[in-house]
């Protein structure tokens, strides 16, 4: 019975979503991939503001009902009935009464199942279609055959551009840069590969008076370059997000110099590599909102490039990766034990990590292994001195948000 009522409502969302666009036609900017799709959206919102009336896709709503609630409001969060009444009733009410809708939708189109893609475009059609990155196992891969498969599914957002529109793809994927053959809308890449148009280049991890502070990189096109600074994130896949989100201020007529200005206003998204204060004045990373083997690997790189006193890796489990997950895991480990002065792992599948960290030369009196977060963190509290710089990173379902919550500074 409940199955059958979820699949009422994607039909009546489906129907109110796709007549609200005939009705008032704005451009979609599409944005796929397997991890960098909040970022990226993020990203383009803060330079296309400047220039379009846009409207973002809230938090991950990228699913059959999440976005046509995107295309219907300014939703962020679902509710219950009285919530539904007046998702109903509004878009009803603009329908019949014309509204100052969103020049521009940026919506994000998530994969977890075959199929996916092709129902979201079916609701959606982007002229501008952005895709983040794949990786060797991509999240969501136990749904699918394997990795060329969740490719092959991400490629849909390309495959649906008409020849008028723009697919920016990125050119350090190689599953992802295949996938010019697969499109007939002109092909803008970007990526820190001497052959992207859009070039990032000079990037680092920036310390400032032995903190943490942020990341500086330029941004390279047709022989210019401007140089951009942001506050507060780290990784290579804030610099990614930038780098698509320029991508599509170029295609809007933008320069570097008014992209690179409007990017200082960019926020990377919670719990996505955000530094924040911690307890007994240590620094935090807090990438806990998601985890692929991708995006672990370049968190943990991450953390090598800066310094301090001591590092700290609170990693829990990443899900959904199938019968890859004991590699996977283990992976992480090997490079782990090369990074990290403690490592406390979270969930049955970070045990993984943990072994394979003492195997690779960790001492075990420095492994912590946990079987949920909440068990943990007081003891990872405990754990924590003076100038520590923690990472925390799991797959979503594994809640490591909470025990930022416990160690952050309030």
């Amino acid at each position: 019975m409940k199955i059958k009522i979820v699949k009422i409502l994607q039909g009546v969302l489906k129907f109110l979503a796709t007549t609200t666009l005939k009705k008032y036609q704005p451009g979609i900017i599409g944005v796929t991939g397997s991890v960098g799709k909040t970022s990226t959206k993020e990203a383009i919102t803060a330079i296309l503001r400047n220039v379009r009336r846009v409207r973002a896709s809230s938090g991950n709503f990228n699913n059959e009902i999440g976005m046509p609630l995107a295309i219907l409001g300014d939703w962020n969060k679902i509710g219950g009935f009285f919530f539904w009444l007046k998702v109903f009733f509004e878009a009803i009410w603009n329908l019949i009464f014309p509204i100052k809708y969103p020049e521009l939708l940026i919506l994000e189109y998530g994969a977890d199942k075959p199929g996916d893609i092709k129902y979201l475009t079916e609701i959606a059609k982007p002229q501008i279609g952005v895709v983040t990155a794949i990786g060797d196992i991509p999240v969501h891969v136990e749904f699918y055959s394997g990795p060329d498969a969740v490719a092959k599914e991400k490629s849909k957002l390309v495959e649906v551009l008409s020849a008028f529109g723009f697919a920016i793809l990125n050119y350090d994927d190689e599953a992802v840069l295949d996938m010019k053959d697969r499109t007939r809308a002109h092909v803008v890449t970007y990526g820190f590969g001497e052959g992207a148009q859009l070039r990032v280049t000079n990037f680092e991890n920036r310390m400032e008076n032995g903190k943490p502070a942020g990341i500086a990189f330029k941004l390279e096109y047709a022989g210019s370059f401007v140089p951009v600074r942001l506050d507060g994130c780290f990784g290579k896949a804030q610099a990614y997000a930038s780098a698509a989100a320029a991508c599509a201020g170029l295609t809007f007529g933008m320069n570097l110099v008014r992209i690179a200005e409007a990017l200082q206003f960019y926020q990377s998204p919670s719990h996505r590599m955000k530094l924040m204060p911690g307890v007994k004045g240590s620094f935090i990373i807090d990438d806990s909102y998601n985890a692929s083997p991708l995006s672990m690997h370049e968190a943990v790189d991450t953390v090598r490039q800066l310094k301090a006193q001591r590092k700290i890796g609170v990693l829990g489990d990443m899900l959904e990766i199938g019968k890859y997950a004991i590699e996977a895991h283990e992976s992480i480990g090997q490079i782990a034990a090369k990074v990290f002065d403690i490592l406390i792992t979270i969930g049955p599948r970070s045990k993984f990590i943990a072994e394979a960290a003492n195997k690779r030369g960790m001492a075990k009196k420095n492994i912590f292994s946990f079987d949920e977060a909440d068990e943990a963190k007081l003891e990872v509290q405990k754990l924590i001195k003076k100038k520590d710089l923690i990472l925390v990173k799991a797959s979503r379902a594994i809640g490591l948000d909470r025990v930022v919550e416990e160690i952050r500074q309030m």
